[in-house]
């Protein structure tokens, strides 16, 4: 008999109650293909498996519109803070009015501080009622912050606007990679988590030419529009959402074991039977069981259920991803964002108008190449589509921030020799330019994407939400950061900004060597393997028990 008919039968007793094992078709797999490995893939690596995998592709597809909602409100911002007729209702902002440049840099800000709070809150959130729930709420947070802004009077109103509206791109900038990671098959994770950049990328590409147009219309309908079209695909998003499925981890942590099998099988397009679907629920039980086993063994007096001990095992929850089995990951997580916002692509964006500006470019070109700069950036992430999977994550950040590096030295080096007389050194201009396409492409191929996927993937099943919380939030404070010191360390220091920058494209390189593992079609249950963080042979004994209890039928339901 084939490996395959010897599941039916097996399997043919499931009811809708208690789950009833297939012990020795588990014991089989796990002798056949051991710990680390599937039983077989369910697809090829990168894009070929795409195609393999339509409604998991759909399904992840979808969770991305969070992130085009978030690229499209901050490409909306980048025009419309220059346009008269958004100039002459704000006026405070308006060049020449005294401290115009503080409240332009707090409403710009707003929207980091909000997001920053949305980010940390949405891990309980997500927790407690479910990814896909939590991409709802966030939605709807979202929805309203949009529809303050493109109904703002004053000044005060568009502020508070922008960080309501941050408080829901915060939280699906966290929950949507959380969402998509935990459905995706671990061939083609890293080409699903990229559509969570492809999106913001897309969002800003998208924004950044309607309010090019917008800005044409004489009335305030020049910025109010291009805020309130935001409105649309997040209606779309939240409705939408309700209707694709769980996520089967989260339900795994739930002890609704069943639903979690169905889920599976819902998204590789697959019977509960087949041997592949098996194997990853039977792995998603076994870490769930583990880390519950972890978590009472660390904090003993708080498993009594009652209000007071929840709250405080929440907080210990959040303390537990600083301590062994688990702080390299954050490491690595907040490590990645911190890098992804200081190897400077914020500061090529701030000064590329400038530098188009001092090569002889009108108001208009200018605005147009600084859409091709965005444009490239969205061509340099379409590309890690295929190569997240077939190279890995770890070689695009290690080749991203080389490129990166010798792109930022090449720049400097021209903006240090010929910025004073850009007119009569047009080649060497062209070869600035041609330099920020490169950075711009290998932003996008590489720094861009890899920090959005990675903290989705190497957190355990009990810390990924708040690990991914943490790591987002680490997002959005660095990106906070590097928005106040960039326009002065470039006003300041000119080329010497550059070769700043550089430096830490170089860190990035030795960082990325030192403390980045591959987690290229592994699967999250095996990330303790991979970050080689297991803290004792005692703990790899009691996960070989849990094992052992799940495929013999003596665990059901995530209970001994």
């Amino acid at each position: 008999m084939s490996r395959e008919e010897d599941v039916v039968p097996l399997m043919s007793n499931f009811g809708e109650g208690d789950i009833e094992e297939p012990p020795a078709q588990l014991n089989n797999l796990r002798a056949t293909y051991g710990d680390d490995h599937i039983a077989e893939p369910y697809c090829n690596p990168g894009f070929n498996g795409i195609f393999a995998s339509r409604y998991v592709v759909l399904c992840a597809a979808f969770a991305a519109l969070g992130g085009l909602l978030f690229g499209y409100d901050q490409g909306v911002v980048s025009v419309i803070l220059v346009e008269p007729q958004f100039l002459q209702r704000f006026g405070r902002i308006a060049g020449g009015v005294p401290h115009a440049g503080f409240w332009k840099g707090l409403l710009t800000a707003a929207i980091e501080l909000g997001a920053f709070g949305g980010a940390i809150n949405m891990g309980w959130v997500a927790d407690k009622y479910s990814r896909k729930y939590a991409i709802v709420v966030a939605v709807g947070v979202f929805v309203l912050g949009s529809a303050l802004q493109a109904g703002a009077v004053d000044y005060r109103m568009l502020l508070t606007a922008r960080f309501i509206g941050g408080l829901g791109i915060g939280g699906l900038s966290m929950v949507a990679p959380l969402y998509i990671a935990e459905i995706s098959p671990p061939e083609i994770r890293g080409a699903l988590l990229v559509l969570e950049e492809f999106s913001i990328v897309t969002g800003i590409v998208i924004a950044f030419w309607i309010t090019y147009g917008t800005q044409f219309v004489a009335s305030e309908w020049a910025w109010r529009f291009p805020f309130l079209l935001q409105i649309v695909p997040g209606l779309v998003l939240g409705v939408g959402i309700v209707f694709l499925p769980f996520s089967p981890r989260w339900l795994a942590s739930k002890g609704r074991d069943r639903e979690a099998l169905d889920s599976i099988a819902k998204l590789r397009m697959l019977p509960p039977t087949d041997e592949r679907v098996q194997l990853e629920w039977y792995e998603i039980r076994a870490e769930v069981a583990l880390q519950k086993e972890i978590s009472a063994e660390r904090h003993p007096s708080l498993q009594d259920r009652s209000r007071s001990s929840r709250i405080k095992l929440e907080l210990a929850a959040w303390a537990d991803c600083f301590k062994p089995g688990c702080w390299r990951r954050t490491h690595v997580g907040i490590g990645i964002m911190f890098f992804q916002q200081f190897v400077g692509i914020n500061a090529l964006i701030y000064y590329s108008p400038t530098l188009f500006e001092t090569m002889g470019l009108d108001h208009s070109m200018q605005l147009i190449m600084s859409g091709v700069l965005n444009i490239m950036q969205l061509v340099g992430v379409s590309t890690s589509i295929w190569s997240m999977d077939y190279l890995g994550r770890r070689r695009l950040l290690l080749c991203g921030s080389a490129a990166m590096f010798v792109s930022h030295v090449v720049v400097a080096g021209l903006v240090g020799k010929y910025s004073n007389d850009w007119p009569a050194h047009r080649g060497e201009g062209g070869t600035a330019v041609a330099f920020l396409f490169i950075f711009m492409l290998s932003f996008g191929a590489s720094w861009g994407p890899v920090p959005w996927a990675l903290p989705s993937e190497i957190f355990p099943s009990s810390l990924r939400a708040k690990g991914v919380a943490i790591s987002t939030c680490a997002n959005w404070g660095f990106n906070f950061v590097i928005g106040l010191i960039t326009p002065p360390l470039v006003e300041s220091t000119g080329y010497g900004a550059y070769i700043f920058f550089a430096v830490f494209c170089l860190l990035s390189l030795l960082w990325t060597w030192i403390f980045v593992p591959e987690t290229r079609c592994k699967t999250l249950e095996q990330m303790d393997r991979v970050f080689k963080d297991v803290r004792s042979g005692r703990e790899e004994a009691k996960r070989e028990r849990i094992e052992r209890e799940i495929a013999d039928g003596s665990r059901m339901n995530g209970a001994v």
